[in-house]
């Protein structure tokens, strides 16, 4: 298992375990930081929901910085393993939930506003994002949904940031 480390917050600077796996790709340091500075304001007292989760890296950063609770889906054995572990190292099992699902199956049984901030690292060459993105157009399930993707693979959204061959498009509710 590798490390990935909490940026800022209450668990700023602790350590995440990773999968060992090359199936789960985490999000680069400096482009987490670049997501949640954009999402500081929403963040506090959010609800957020952490698709496509990993090792939970996304959705245990916005519970430092101030998220009330997260709901994490994930379907990789490892990486499942790993975000179990992640929870129980900080101690949020009782603002946490994790779904052993495919994140997209999740995503369409969820109704409008259910959550307040959705993050999403899907596989960057599933054509997932795009597909993500047509749910979140059905049905809003959250006030803001944000999307990493592959820089030179656009998905339609309302803003997006490149950081080197990586992109996060948000998508916010009408």
């Amino acid at each position: 298992m590798g490390f990935v480390r909490i940026i800022a917050g209450d668990f700023g600077g602790r350590r995440l375990k990773t999968p060992a796996t090359d199936k789960v790709r985490p999000t680069a340091d400096r482009v987490r930081e670049a997501w949640f500075s954009i999402l500081q304001r929403p963040l506090r007292g959010a609800r957020v929901l952490d698709l496509y989760a990993g090792c939970g890296a996304l959705g245990l950063e916005a519970l430092s910085r101030g998220a009330v609770t997260a709901d994490f889906v994930e379907i990789h054995r490892l990486a499942l393993a790993a975000l179990k572990a992640n929870v129980a190292a900080l101690k949020v099992q009782d603002r946490t939930v994790i779904h052993r699902m495919d994140a997209l199956a999740f995503a369409e049984r969820l109704h409008p506003g259910q959550y307040d901030v959705a993050f999403a690292d899907p596989p960057y060459a599933s054509g997932q994002a795009a597909r993500l993105v047509a749910v979140f157009r059905v049905t809003p399930f959250a006030r803001i949904v944000s999307i990493e993707h592959a820089a030179d693979q656009p998905i339609p959204g309302d803003d997006t940031r490149r950081y080197g061959d990586s992109a996060i498009t948000f998508i916010y509710a009408p």
